[in-house]
């Protein structure tokens, strides 16, 4: 599994790993009932801390993305569907507000929003912009 961690970040690691996993599940890059390293082979890959690793591990089984079986592993949870796209509605919604607030004290209008938007959506949807 393809995680990318940053030392330079402010965010803690065991939450750039989890938030890594959730991205690859909601995208669906990870399938349900898919399963997942074992928190010492993935510690063991990133070089860090298996205390870090099981710390991501249980975040994400608390918010349900993942589901551990005792001696068998953890596995992408069964997931559901309505639920993560209200959370990600959420999150840009969110962003979106702080973006508005901005854009009003700055005095940028709502076409230039637009045009902006429309602009890093293509860029997006062509591979060109990378973010989180």
């Amino acid at each position: 599994m393809n995680i990318i961690i940053s030392n330079s970040s402010n965010i803690p690691i065991y939450e750039q790993i989890k938030e890594q996993i959730k991205n690859k599940v909601v995208s669906n890059e990870l399938e349900t009932g898919e399963l997942l390293p074992s928190i010492r082979s993935l510690a063991k890959d990133l070089r860090i801390s298996v205390i870090t690793t099981k710390n991501a591990y249980e975040e994400l089984e608390k918010e349900g993305y993942v589901e551990t079986i005792p001696g068998k592993g953890t596995y992408v949870a069964h997931k559901n569907i309505k639920l993560i796209r209200e959370e990600q509605l959420q999150k840009v919604e969110s962003l979106m507000d702080t973006a508005v607030s901005i854009a009003k004290i700055s005095k940028i209008s709502k076409e230039e929003i637009k045009m902006m938007l429309d602009i890093l959506y293509e860029e997006e949807e062509n591979g060109k912009h990378i973010g989180n």
